[in-house]
């Protein structure tokens, strides 16, 4: 069975920084894509980032610059990195892996609880 679990999220001042991080388990190849959501009530859930098993990263035009996404493959983990936080990027995060990389909500097959993070001005 699949199990994301996500940590780190928080409140924090405009142009603060954040970090969160996603636990995978039940994973039998290391050949899956990781991606970060977010999600505001109401809203449509939005791609972040993304990283592939080589380490490839893809990233929203509203975070580039900002945020940056790694993984482990060896501890089936991620990391998004959050810098220069504005008060927009306040959401629930989620982490989810799909076998096929990019933002589009769509193709992730699995999710995890998700992270709230609010950015205050």
């Amino acid at each position: 069975q699949v199990q994301l679990v996500e940590s780190g999220g928080g409140s924090v001042q405009a142009g603060g920084s954040l970090r969160l991080s996603c636990a995978a388990s039940g994973l039998t190849t290391g050949r899956y894509c990781l991606g970060w959501f977010r999600q505001n009530r109401g809203m449509e859930r939005e791609g972040v980032a993304s990283i592939d098993n080589n380490g490839r990263a893809d990233y929203a035009e509203f975070v580039k610059g900002r945020f940056t996404i790694s993984r482990d493959n060896a501890k089936a983990t991620s990391t998004l990195e959050m810098n220069s936080l504005k008060p927009e990027d306040t959401a629930m995060y989620y982490c989810a892996s799909s076998w096929w990389c990019g933002l589009n909500r769509r193709t992730y097959n699995y999710w995890g609880q998700g992270t709230q993070v609010t950015v205050s001005p």
